[in-house]
């Protein structure tokens, strides 16, 4: 995209910006709210409502604002739909199958085991939860976290660590 440098302070309303934003920011956004939140309030809805209210607001967004305000859409349209209720993230089970050759007990303990996990990663806090998660599960780097997030590459670093420190706590010898 050549024009793009002249495009920044462009508002949205051009639909050429607007799928360049949905490219760019759908998948964080939807990781975003599901790993601050979890999955029961459906990520997905949460990510396509943002998307329709910065097409409401097309005019007033330019293309360098858009990322801050469809996270901050995401998130308080988030929040009100869960009420401020404590939230636990919950990971899906994932089904056990063709599992011949493994012993019940063996079966039995891998899935304490998960639920020993959830629980801990259940009991870190919010900003360190999403940051281990973002990191662990989607593979990002430090720096795209810092990003992400909007804050220092050191904060996400000692996010992840403290993470670590208390889940090794939690679970005996991770």
């Amino acid at each position: 995209m050549s024009s793009m440098p002249e495009d920044l302070h462009k508002d949205v309303c051009e639909e050429r910006l607007f799928s360049e934003l949905f490219k760019m920011h759908a998948k964080n956004l939807h990781d975003f709210i599901y790993y601050k939140y979890g999955d029961h309030i459906n990520p997905k809805d949460q990510v396509q409502e943002a998307f329709i209210k910065l097409w409401d607001n097309c005019k007033k967004v330019t293309f360098l604002k858009a990322k801050s305000f469809l996270f901050t859409v995401a998130n308080n349209l988030t929040l009100n739909e869960i009420k401020h209720d404590k939230v636990k993230l919950k990971f899906q089970q994932q089904e056990i199958k063709d599992r011949t050759n493994e012993t019940p007990e063996y079966i039995l303990e891998e899935k304490e085991y998960l639920q020993k996990y959830q629980r801990a990663i259940s009991n870190l806090t919010e900003p360190q939860r999403v940051a281990f998660l973002l990191n662990r599960i989607e593979g990002k780097k430090h720096r795209e976290i810092a990003e992400l997030l909007g804050i220092s590459k050191k904060a996400v670093e000692k996010r992840i660590y403290g993470a670590l420190k208390k889940l090794k706590k939690d679970i005996d010898g991770i």
